[in-house]
């Protein structure tokens, strides 16, 4: 049996890379040579990517010499492949301040999808602010690209190789232009969900739009907005109208799975680690259970309450001596317009342990005054900051939002009153859940949609050039989604979400995450007596 559209199947569509003729060729004579059933030919096809995928080396043409690198460390040791580059790891102590980068939303590269090659390449020059004017569409390109993808490499829209009986049960993706003249039919159509002119409710994908009808759409699970990319099933009728009998996000994919196919890209910019380190640190990070980044929103400065709050909270870190590593505050830093930000730098002084070996990071809010509405928003001005960087060795004054890289982790600061927002714009009527499902579906409906944002720019305002800044593609490890709405712990999809909800009201509540468990814990204090 030919077995070179298995191979084709898991390391060109699946992990987009590019197989040289003689590599080919080689992939074949060694199934051949061990006699791999027709049923495990993909099996084993999977695990020589993932293991080519792991080498420093790796691009995305995979050439003969590089798998017959691969397969003689296989044969090194047949028990366990992995085990020849595991013991050239060394075991030193690890030390996260070596580890340990912040990431500027303004200076992350900017990488764009190409459907052609089935990989992204990295945009020559900076950002521009303004924009130029084909960046607006090329933005929503790469978004519809790089969820469509995802949705596609997906096991129920991905059949198998083998022509066989079970083949005419996957799911088909059809575009709007296939449409045309096919009344009656009934098709599966991936797209962002928009208003047409006439205000009626609109898919829109790469190659047109078709007005949808959701009135008799039974609800589903996530929050639905002008904005988002949804999967919708429907009937094709005589007015050209989509009669949707179902709708739902798109199918999320794991960090370790995104990282396994882009591994060799550094989306972040620097301190890019290979799947072999992530895996030493996470190793290395067992025991470390002092290891802590604690978060603090709603930050109110020119609130007396609240610098008292702090101070409790600062007072228990120097009593007990467990200091976080990095401490976020995020905004808003003011109720009014000043926000006392000497004051601050004199309470964070009076604890020299703390000033000196934890790393500050602020985080602007969305009502801080000195700024727009659009994202990503650019850190404090240097001139509110002064005062604070003389008196901490370690402070950072990030965009929104940020992200934190901590020995191979990935954790995304962003601080938006986004649950609000969502259910203030929701298309078709709220769902009737209580307050756990509707977190649940916020949760959901970010990471399904790859985007911290999911709305119209209407709604929303984003510098076109920035997007990528938004996006959460791979997966972060951690996301913080600081909102002055209730508190929450979730985990979708292995990335653990959390809101530390807001320092204000009659508690002083916060939340620090463990890079060890990779879980956080709420904490809060009595509102402290007069």
């Amino acid at each position: 049996m030919d077995n070179k559209p298995a191979i084709l199947k898991v390391f060109t569509r699946k992990y987009q890379l590019s197989l040289k003729p003689d590599a080919l060729a080689y992939l074949d004579d060694l199934l051949r040579e061990h006699d791999i059933p027709d049923d495990q030919v993909q099996d084993a096809m999977e695990y020589i990517a993932k293991e080519y995928m792991k080498q420093d080396d790796c691009t995305t043409i995979v050439s003969r010499e590089s798998l017959e690198k691969i397969y003689a460390l296989m044969q090194l040791d047949t028990g366990n492949p992995s085990a020849t580059q595991a013991t050239l790891l060394d075991t030193d102590e690890l030390d996260p301040e070596q580890h340990l980068y912040f990431i500027d939303a303004m200076d992350m590269p900017r990488w764009l999808y190409s459907h052609e090659r089935r990989s992204f390449e990295k945009s020559g020059g900076q950002p521009s602010l303004g924009g130029h004017p084909t960046a607006r569409a090329q933005f929503l390109r790469d978004r519809f690209n790089i969820i469509r993808q995802v949705v596609l490499r997906n096991e129920n829209f991905s059949p198998p190789a083998i022509a066989g009986r079970d083949r005419d049960s996957y799911l088909k993706l059809t575009t709007t232009k296939n449409l045309l003249g096919r009344n009656g039919e009934r098709f599966l159509l991936f797209g962002m969900l928009t208003h047409a002119p006439d205000g009626r409710l609109c898919l829109e994908d790469l190659e047109g739009r078709v007005v949808l009808d959701i009135s008799e759409t039974p609800p589903g699970e996530g929050l639905f907005t002008e904005g988002c990319f949804v999967l919708a099933e429907g009937d094709y009728t005589e007015e050209d109208i989509l009669q949707v009998i179902a709708m739902g996000h798109p199918p999320s994919e794991r960090r370790e799975v995104a990282r396994s196919i882009y591994g060799h890209i550094d989306f972040l910019g620097k301190c890019a680690t290979t799947i072999v380190e992530d895996e030493k640190f996470q190793k290395q990070l067992q025991g470390k259970d002092d290891l802590s980044i604690a978060c603090i929103s709603d930050l109110w400065l020119d609130s007396p309450k609240t610098l008292r709050g702090l101070e409790l909270i600062l007072q228990g870190y120097s009593d007990s001596g467990f200091i976080p590593l990095v401490i976020i505050l995020c905004g808003n830093f003011t109720s009014k317009d000043v926000a006392n930000f000497d004051a601050l730098a004199d309470l964070l002084a009076g604890y020299p342990d703390i000033a000196q070996r934890s790393h500050f990071v602020f985080v602007p809010g969305p009502l801080d005054p000195w700024g727009s509405s659009t994202l990503p928003r650019p850190p404090l001005p240097a001139s509110f900051g002064t005062r604070v960087r003389a008196k901490l060795p370690k402070v950072h004054f990030a965009s929104n939002p940020c992200r934190i890289k901590l020995c191979g982790q990935e954790i995304v600061v962003f601080r938006h009153d986004l649950m609000a927002k969502m259910l203030r714009n929701l298309i078709g009527v709220k769902p009737e859940t209580d307050s756990g499902d509707l977190k649940r579906y916020l949760v959901q409906t970010i990471l399904d949609q790859c985007h911290l944002s999911p709305l119209s720019l209407s709604v929303q305002p984003i510098i076109w050039e920035l997007d990528h800044t938004m996006r959460l593609y791979p997966m972060p490890t951690a996301l913080i989604l600081a909102d002055k709405y209730e508190r929450y712990e979730l985990t979708y999809e292995g990335c653990h979400v959390f809101n530390p909800g807001t320092f204000q009201g009659t508690e002083f509540g916060f939340s620090t995450y463990y890079p060890e468990t990779r879980r956080s814990e709420p904490s809060r204090l009595g509102e402290e007596e007069d």
